[in-house]
């Protein structure tokens, strides 16, 4: 009996890893140790609609914030619940797609009615509420 050699390539050994492993820490120690000058950062404090800060219109930006919370809801409800997708879809008579899409946040999606919609068979009650904008 014959056997032939194996085509596949040699492992490298830990010993021949390791030693670059130690070289890349001493970098990272140089790099901190640079003679430039920091520059300082500003902090602003924002509003309470994160879309408003980003630079959307006042109108697409509320319209945003609703969608946005109301997601927040359900995907909280759905991980309270312990389910998967499917099993979240098969609650809300949704595809298990369309849910993946909910717990990835994807906003532009979902519009205000259909999230009202699927809060409302989860049970749970949707309150709108309004308020004048301080100038």
């Amino acid at each position: 009996m014959c056997s032939m050699p194996s085509r596949r390539k040699p492992k490298r050994l830990a010993s021949k890893t390791l030693p670059l492993a130690s070289n890349a820490t001493k970098r990272r120690s140089t790099r901190t140790a640079s003679t430039k000058p920091r520059q300082s950062v500003q902090v602003l404090r924002g509003s309470e609609n994160v879309f408003e800060d980003l630079g959307f219109e006042a109108e697409e930006a509320a319209n945003l914030k609703v969608r946005a919370d109301l997601m927040l809801d359900l995907r909280r409800y759905i991980h309270e619940q312990g389910w998967t997708q499917a099993e979240a879809a098969t609650f809300f008579g949704e595809t298990q797609p369309r849910i993946s899409n909910l717990l990835k946040g994807e906003i532009s999606r979902f519009s205000i009615d259909k999230l009202i919609n699927l809060l409302a068979r989860a049970g749970l009650e949707v309150h709108v509420e309004t308020k004048l904008k301080a100038a």
